[in-house]
């Protein structure tokens, strides 16, 4: 024991020392026996063997400049930025150009969220197969019976509200709760190019209503600019504001805004026009497109501009397929009864069917049909 003692002394090691100089050992096999068993079993046989793993990115996507936004192509990020560069150039007569810009953009987005597009749904045959005839009585009959009873409407020239005459053109539905309220403003547009609108606009004009008309070939329109301001046209009744412009069932891939309260261009869409005149509802419209209207009724039903539109009279031509309508006489009449059960859809019912002259249909001569209709619509959902 002495010797021992004088050998550690002499050695001056100490016995904290040594307890220094054996803890790290200690610690090391005893990390080695509790994770040891919790490592893969090819690491504890030092099997070389690769260990299959999976990465998940939460970088966002750099060709996509929103969330959910489709990615690019390779070059036509600069394109699109350059179209983007060409929509933000606002047309301004007066005051700050960014400043309109703005307030423009926010009135758009408010009232895209109003509109809700959809896809024209198209409806089965009337029959197994294919039938001209089938097709046509589906037709005849759905335009010629009402779907809404109304007991007081506004007949053509009259701003009163009356009992429903026996023999009519076009009616206005006059119940309350389809009406606008006495002290909002109304809103009444009218398409026609042959001047048979005249007692549409008397009669909405008698309501008071912010009346616009527009007819491309109008000497006397104002080449899309208003033709009296909008402020006073309120409750003058007869003050109408005439546009050399048409309707557009196409949308331009690329259009420059133009400033509230001018339409722009002579064909336009009637969201673009609503947008330009800065309406977010038209309470009336009278529509007479000389066979354009089944593309621009689809136009509507897609885009959902019809929840804006409160009250439509429009008339129907069946003498030919119409334009950018094609397909055999089944089809085409298949695809009428699809535009029409989709305005329908978008919650137009209707209030009054007037037969127009002549008995062609596609060019072929019926018994049980007219070659026009001028059908009056509701909205029952506005």
């Amino acid at each position: 024991m002495r010797s021992c003692a004088w050998r550690w002394g002499r050695g001056r090691l100490s016995l904290p020392r040594i307890l220094l100089l054996l803890i790290p050992p200690f610690l090391l096999a005893l990390q080695l026996l509790v994770v040891g068993p919790r490592l893969p079993r090819n690491a504890r046989a030092g099997a070389e063997q690769e260990v299959a793993f999976s990465v998940i990115s939460i970088e966002p996507d750099r060709n996509s400049r929103q969330r959910g936004s489709p990615s690019r192509g390779p070059g036509l990020e600069k394109e699109e930025e350059e179209e983007e560069e060409e929509e933000e150039e606002v047309e301004v007569e007066d005051g700050d150009r960014r400043k309109l810009a703005r307030a423009y953009e926010d009135e758009n987005e408010m009232h895209s969220r109003q509109m809700r597009p959809r896809t024209l749904a198209v409806q089965p045959w009337a029959a197994d197969e294919p039938s001209f005839t089938a097709e046509l009585n589906r037709i005849i009959t759905y335009i010629t019976r009402p779907q809404l009873n109304c007991s007081r409407v506004l007949s053509p020239g009259w701003a009163q509200a009356s009992r429903p005459p026996e023999d009519s053109p076009w009616l206005l539905c006059a119940e309350d709760w389809l009406l606008p309220a006495a002290d909002r403003p109304c809103v009444a547009y009218s398409f026609s190019m042959d001047g048979l609108d005249a007692d549409f606009l008397k009669t909405v004009s008698g309501l008071g209503c912010e009346v616009h008309s527009f007819d491309p070939s109008s000497s006397s329109a104002s080449g899309g600019h208003l033709g009296n301001s909008l402020a006073s046209n309120h409750g003058d009744g007869g003050v109408v504001s005439q546009h050399k412009m048409w309707l557009e069932w196409r949308a331009a891939r690329k259009r420059k805004q133009k400033t509230r309260g001018s339409p722009g261009s002579v064909s336009q869409t009637l969201a673009d026009i609503m947008a330009s005149l800065g309406h977010r509802t038209v309470h009336f419209l009278y529509a007479d497109l000389l066979s354009a209207e089944w593309r621009v009724f689809q136009n509507w039903i897609e885009s959902g501009t019809l929840q804006s539109v409160h009250h439509l009279v429009a008339q129907v031509h069946l003498q030919w397929a119409g334009f950018e309508v094609g397909g055999t006489n089944e089809e085409v009449l298949h695809y009428w009864f699809s535009v029409l059960h989709g305005l329908q859809a978008s919650g137009l019912k209707l209030v009054h069917s007037s037969a127009g002259e002549g008995h062609s249909v596609l060019k072929q001569t019926v018994a049980n049909g007219h070659s026009s209709y001028i059908l009056s619509w509701a909205n029952t959902r506005r």
